[in-house]
């Protein structure tokens, strides 16, 4: 069964991707920061997929997606920007951080299966 972490510091934010991919049979796992995100890929390495909040307070999502990316367990991760950041210079930045893919908020169920790579 597929895995997806989906941090965000607003419950609202990470209800929408849950209902998504709960409807698909896809188990979803949440944290509300970037610390607690590291704790959850701690118990359970077997996450496929990481949709990102990039505005969070304390770690952002850029200083998480570096981290994972630093470290040999998680560098392989699929890590997806969640963010409300529109402008292309902000795009570019977050792209060149780390991340896989990125989705501007409010996301569709359409994006947010291509970005997991299950475009139907």
């Amino acid at each position: 069964m597929m895995k997806v972490l989906v941090v965000d510091d607003h419950k609202v934010n990470r209800m929408l991707p849950r209902a998504i991919l709960s409807k698909l049979g896809i188990e979803v796992l949440e944290a509300d920061s970037g610390e607690a995100a590291l704790e959850c890929l701690a118990r359970t390495p077997e996450v496929d997929h990481v949709l990102l909040d990039v505005s969070m307070p304390g770690m952002t999502g850029i200083e998480l997606c570096q981290r994972l990316r630093e470290e040999e367990r998680t560098r392989g991760l699929h890590i997806i920007a969640y963010t409300a950041h529109a402008f292309a210079s902000e795009k570019n930045q977050i792209m060149e951080a780390g991340f896989d893919d990125l989705l501007i908020k409010p996301i569709n169920r359409e994006g947010l299966l291509q970005a997991l790579g299950m475009a139907q």
